[in-house]
């Protein structure tokens, strides 16, 4: 007796942490897609596999629905493409190998977009991405203050760790990921979805007032926390794509005085980094000279040419120049700029040229009008949000900062894209389309809805 009444109170917690579907039919698939969504940051094996069977899963359940879709259509040509591609590539192996950072991905973000069509779902998705942010902020100080080390060997593998003493590269916070800037990129996600929840919270506190404002001031230390693992990865596009996406939060809300204070003291750092000598050191005597070093590329200097980003992106558009059509092929940058220039690179540092480099125009013009598509539907809906009246009573207006959250999230992502590329690990590339999927899945829904609607 004492076994199951432990079983039905751990059910009932259970059910508390998971929020509902709004169709009931599939609860059981969305409360998978919850436990995996929150275990991908820590367990990238296990989440990644498990999302990739929520979305079979979904697709079972709403094949209709999916292939019903112009957008997914769309990804079906751009994978015919990226297949003819790599047949033609230099090095076909290597290309074919790529595929895997894309088509398992498109299959993903079709399924999820099916199965999360309520902004509710996107509320309960930042906060467990929110919460398991604690465990890797947390070990990326133990690595940097007190260098920490994760598991090695086969352990290391199955968990998908890589916890280095004092960061990847030394002195560079980098966490569970395999480098600094992965880990800024991760952060700077949850630090923008973390101000949404905060927002909302603090709000809520205004308006109606929180006896117990836990939440309120458990969002505030993750906030906190997260931004100073962020300023810990020495990662300078994160910290200005973060620092642009708190002013559009502050535009959004209307804080105009936190506007000006943020842009003065970005304007102090950068002419302290950058500007003429009248001033800059006097800025220089009393700012952080952890920035202002870091921004000029002062702690790093004398860096060989074939390192500066400027030269990987001239060879990856001579690439793309000599083969406009169908490119190289998927990962053959790295073997034809180590070939040319005696030095081996995993990417050319920005993720548009490397495909055109790699999977020639035509093919990443297909792929940026798809996701271009989804932002541009995305912004019209945010901007009519009050205008459709079926909107505003299934969903409300507290809704719609929640939506902004993940629409400045993905926005983020795509500008960390144009100086890094990020596809190459699994948990953000995979994040990444989960944030898609969420956008693309309300607007889809909605849109759905307002068809049928004009058509009555």
């Amino acid at each position: 007796m004492r076994s199951k009444a432990l079983i039905h109170n751990l059910k009932l917690k259970t059910q508390n942490l998971l929020s509902r579907h709004p169709e009931p039919n599939f609860q059981g698939t969305w409360n998978f897609a919850q436990i995996l969504a929150f275990l991908l940051p820590l367990l990238p094996l296990v989440g990644g596999l498990g999302l990739f069977f929520v979305s079979v899963a979904a697709w079972k359940q709403q094949c209709r629905t999916i292939i019903r879709r112009p957008l997914n259509w769309g990804l079906a040509i751009l994978s015919i493409g990226l297949i003819i591609s790599c047949c033609f590539a230099v090095d076909r192996p290597a290309a074919f190998l790529g595929l895997a950072n894309f088509l398992p991905f498109f299959f993903v973000f079709a399924g999820l977009s099916a199965l999360i069509e309520h902004p509710h779902q996107l509320r309960q998705l930042a906060k467990l991405l929110a919460i398991a942010s604690v465990p890797i902020v947390l070990l990326g100080f133990g690595q940097i203050f007190w260098g920490w080390v994760g598991p090695e060997g086969v352990l290391q593998g199955i968990l998908g760790w890589s916890l280095r003493p004092q960061g990847n590269p030394p002195g560079r916070m980098a966490s569970l990921f395999m480098y600094a800037n992965i880990l800024a990129v991760y952060l700077q996600i949850i630090l923008i979805l973390g101000l949404g929840l905060w927002v909302e919270a603090w709000q809520a506190w205004r308006q109606r007032g929180m006896k117990r404002p836990g939440w309120l001031l458990f969002l505030s230390g993750l906030v906190i926390g997260n931004a100073i693992a962020l300023i810990l990865t020495s990662s300078r596009n994160a910290w200005a794509i973060a620092l642009l996406s708190g002013l559009a939060f502050a535009l959004y809300q209307g804080w105009r005085l936190l506007v000006a204070g943020a842009a003065g003291f970005a304007a102090s750092i950068l002419w302290a980094s950058f500007g003429p000598s009248v001033g800059r050191q006097w800025l220089r005597s009393f700012l952080p000279a952890y920035f202002w070093l870091r921004l000029s590329d002062q702690l790093y200097p004398d860096r060989p040419v074939a390192q500066l980003r400027t030269t990987q992106w001239r060879f990856a558009w001579s690439m793309a120049q000599e083969r406009p059509g169908l490119g190289w092929g998927l990962r053959n940058f790295t073997p034809l700029y180590e070939a040319k220039m005696q030095l081996w690179l995993g990417h050319p540092h920005n993720l548009f040229l490397m495909l055109m480099a790699e999977i020639g125009i035509p093919a990443t013009l297909l792929f940026c009008g798809l996701v271009g598509w989804i932002l541009a539907a995305s912004v019209l809906l945010l901007n009519q949000w009050s205008d459709i009246p079926t909107l505003e009573a299934q969903v409300g207006k507290d809704d719609k900062l929640i939506f902004f959250s993940y629409l400045l999230a993905f926005a983020s992502c795509t500008l960390f894209n144009f100086l890094d590329v990020t596809l190459f690990d699994v948990r953000v590339n995979l994040l990444t389309w989960v944030l898609l999927a969420a956008i693309y899945g309300v607007v889809a829904q909605y849109r759905e809805q307002l068809t049928r609607k004009n058509n009555q």
